[in-house]
Formats: structure tokens, sequence, C-alpha cells
């Protein structure tokens, strides 16, 4: 996969050195190494990996949805075998710990499980005599050449939301994985070759922005699905749909999870330690604001405080990790930023995790926890995405006023509501305006046979990823009437066919 520490692409079924002379550091978050050089794309390997895709588009899309289905199962039972090598490096570059990076992997197999099913689901629909002697019938084909852009936070599981799905509808695929953490997306571009899937069917591109850009303009290019923040996430919409192409672009979200006076303290607090501190709060679907209603807020700073000082922080191989380090030494100072902007703001710092330095470990990229509370929505804390260990709480009196709240943010992604009211939650689950709801499940994300997605500005497109409207999306529809006349023509017809 590497050649000297120099991670370069998968294109046309083989490993192909960057001749741009442009690469970028790979970081080894839990000691602020650089543990190799990533190539970015320059004009000659974009071009040559679209023109691989495009070249193996034909054979593959007429190869017959029960063989594609065979190489799925075949990869399946591939990334059971190499699962913990894939973990592995998702904590080598990403930093998350080892337990959540088998997790992540084990998450994206079930998208492959869903997509062995796709005789099933590719399956149109007929209909006999719709006229007389005419018969009709749907059918659903290929689109082309797909793209996947995918965030650092997920570098196996959320590509595995796309390139399933869409090889399996008899697309050809180009991964443009994050530099941060590239090294799983060859291991699984090796994996699926050793499955049978034919050279160019999928290609992985690494690059910066301007690969982003160049596959975006690209003509032989049809189809484009992006997670990531939401401005990007918003001009990578717009930019594809001016070129004509189909787009799904996933952003930013800010999930909140409502925690109504009724709810079981205990429980409560096990979710949100692990949904605001798994990953070093380095998920979309990251419980970032606690929306505490009535007097609930004085019980949950009093419950949380010790769980955060006791939060066991470490390398990610540590086998008693729950925390790792952030991606970059950029991105923990912004999410330092944060922190300070919301003590400048006065919001109450109940735990400050700025100062958290692991022996041993003075270089790498970690943080503590920190809590806020009697955060209010002005402040930049609650408004915006900091992607990190920070927890924010804001005070409501009832659940009117905290539907409010959720319903009144810009991003609608995930959310939850805490509580043993069955009513409650009920008026909950149909009122709020959010794509994926957990009623008492901190990080509500569907099944690989459900699909992903959030409302507002969190998504962009008409399609959510994975499950049934990624057939939607990978896919279009035909349309076929047939009739197969007499030998004796009735003449001309010239008015609009009423099928009767």
């Amino acid at each position: 996969m590497t050649t000297q520490n120099h991670i370069g692409h998968f294109i046309g079924g083989r490993h192909v050195a960057s001749t741009s002379g442009r690469s970028s550091p790979v970081f080894n978050p839990a000691d602020g190494s650089v543990s190799a050089e990533v190539a970015l794309a320059g004009d000659s390997e974009l071009n040559a990996a679209v023109a691989a895709a495009h070249a193996a588009f034909p054979a593959w899309s007429a190869t017959s949805p029960l063989r594609r289905a065979r190489v799925m199962f075949r990869f399946k039972e591939l990334m059971e075998q190499n699962a913990a090598r894939l973990a592995a490096l998702i904590t080598a570059e990403h930093g998350k710990v080892y337990t959540d990076a088998q997790g992540e992997v084990a998450r994206g197999i079930e998208v492959v499980e869903f997509a062995c099913g796709i005789p099933q689901l590719m399956k149109g629909e007929y209909t006999e005599q719709v006229g007389k002697g005419i018969d009709a019938w749907t059918m659903r084909q290929a689109l082309g050449v797909c793209v996947g852009i995918t965030p650092f936070n997920f570098p196996v599981m959320v590509p595995m939301w796309m390139f399933p799905m869409a090889i399996a509808c008899g697309n050809t695929f180009i991964l443009k994985p994050s530099e941060r953490d590239p090294s799983a997306s060859l291991l699984m571009a090796e994996l699926l070759t050793e499955a049978g899937l034919p050279d160019g069917v999928f290609n992985v591109l690494q690059g910066d922005k301007d690969a982003v850009n160049g596959l975006l303009e690209h003509p032989d290019v049809r189809a484009v699905s992006f997670v990531g923040s939401t401005p990007i996430a918003q001009a990578i919409y717009a930019h594809g749909c001016a070129q004509g192409k189909r787009v799904q672009a996933l952003g930013g979200a800010k999930n909140h999870m409502v925690v109504m006076p009724d709810a079981d303290l205990g429980q409560t607090v096990d979710a949100l330690m692990g949904a605001a501190f798994g990953s070093a709060g380095e998920r979309c679907m990251a419980i970032s604001v606690v929306v505490a209603v009535g007097q609930v807020g004085d019980q949950l700073v009093e419950a949380l405080l010790p769980r955060l000082r006791a939060l066991k922080i470490a390398h990610g191989m540590d086998p008693a990790a729950e925390m790792g380090p952030v991606v970059t030494a950029a991105h923990k100072d912004k999410i330092i930023g944060y922190i300070d902007e919301g003590v400048a703001a006065g919001a109450t710092l109940a735990a400050d995790g700025r100062d958290f330095v692991l022996p041993g470990h003075e270089r790498g990229f970690f943080l503590g926890a920190t809590l806020f509370d009697h955060v209010t929505p002005a402040m930049s804390i609650y408004r915006e995405e900091i992607f990190g260990p920070v927890l924010c709480i804001v005070r409501v009196p009832d659940f009117g006023a905290a539907l409010d709240l959720v319903n009144s943010h810009e991003f609608g992604n995930g959310t939850a509501i805490y509580t043993r009211d069955g009513h409650t939650a009920r008026e909950f689950s149909h009122r709020v305006q959010v794509g994926m709801v957990g009623v008492n499940v901190p990080i509500p994300v569907p099944m690989a046979f459900h699909s992903f997605g959030g409302w507002k500005r969190s998504l962009f497109g008409d399609h959510h990823a994975h499950g049934p409207e990624s057939v939607r999306f990978y896919t279009r529809q035909k349309a076929i009437t047939q009739r197969w006349p007499a030998s004796t023509a009735a003449g001309a017809e010239f008015a609009m066919p009423t099928m009767i």
C-alpha cells in the first residue's frame, strides 16, 4: 500500500504512484509524528482514474446482478477476515480508540450485507395489458462513473455507505478519501480486487480540493456523494448540479438530546458519556447539546462531573482507553478556540479539557472532556459544529420550549429524547424537524437496510445514504411500453394514446 511511507492511488486494479509532485503529511495523532506522506492527485492521475472507471462501466453494468452480488458476498467475507487490520489503520491515522474503530468496520460491513441483496433490490415493476395488447414495465439501470468524497472521521464506514451499493447497482466508482487518514481505502481496494471485482470498477484517488473540483467538473462523472461540513456540502451540491450531475451532500450537525425531568438519570448519563465523548466527539451524530427540561439540569451536571474526571483518555490501542486524541494539531487548536469563545460569551465552564496532557504522549493531539452549562442559543458554541469533546447544556422550562429550540436550529441531522413518558416521546418523534430521531437511544444511526440522512442544512439533495434510498440514487428508472401488433396494420394514430 505504501512505498517508503508514501501513500499513492489505486487505479485500474493496481497501485499507482503520484506524478504531481504534491503531497500532504499523515499524522499519528497519539504522538504528533508524521507517519507517512499521501499523494495529492494532479490532472494526470485524475484523468486516469476517470478513464479506468469509464472503460470498466459497459462490461460491469452488463454483468448480472447475481454475479455482482457474489462479488459482494466474497468482499464481505474478506472484510470480516481483515477487520482487525482495518481497525488498526483507523486508530493509527484517526486516533479513535480501537474498540470504536472495530465498531466502525462492523457498521460498514452491514452495508455490504445489504448490497448482497441487489438482485431483489433492482427488480422493477410489470403490468400486463395496460392497454389492448400492450404491456408495460419499469427497470432500474446504472448511471456510470460515480464518485465518493468522504471525511476523516469514518475512513471505512462512510465510504462503505457509498461504494458497495453503487458497485452492486452496476456502476463504477472513484473514492476520494480524506487525506488525513487515507490508508484504509487502499486496503479495501485490495480486498475488492481479491473478491473478484474487475479492474477499474473501484478506484482510489488521493487528493485535496483540486481533485474534488476536477471530479465535479469531469464530463464522464455521473454522480457524486459527499459527507462533510455544511459549507463544503452546499458548495459541492451547487457545483455538481451546475455540471449536470446527480449529487447527494451530507453536511454538518448540532445534535440535541432533550432530557425530560422523568428520565432515568443513570441511563441518561451513560448515554451522554458515550454519545458526546466517544471518538472525541468527532462524529456527525455526536450529541453536543443537552436540552435540560425543568430542574433536571442541576442533577445532570452533578452526575456528569465525576464521570468526566474518571474518563480514561489514552492512546487508541490501550485496551482501557475510552477516548483518544483528535485528528490533527490544527483541529485541536480550533476546538480550543471554541472553548475560549464559550468562556468569553459567559457560559459556565464546569469542566475544562484544554490543558489535558497524556504522560508520555505530550506531543499528541489530546484534549480532555469539556462541559459547559447555562449555554444560550446566541453563543457560537451552541450555533456551530465544534466536532470535538465539548458538551453544552441549555436549560429550558418545558417540553414545548425544548422542541422549539431543536426545531429552530439550522441543522437537522440527529436528535434524541430521554423520557419514561410514551406520549412525550411520540409527540417529540412526530413534531421534531430532524432526519434521525432516537427515543432513549443517543445515536440513532439507522441500520443498513434503512437510510441515513438529516434535514435542513444537514443534507443537500433528494436522497439519503445507504439502504433503499441508495438504490434510487445510484440508478435511474426506465419505463418500457410494448406492443406486438398483428400483421394487419391498423393505420396511423394521431391522437394521444390512452391505453384503452
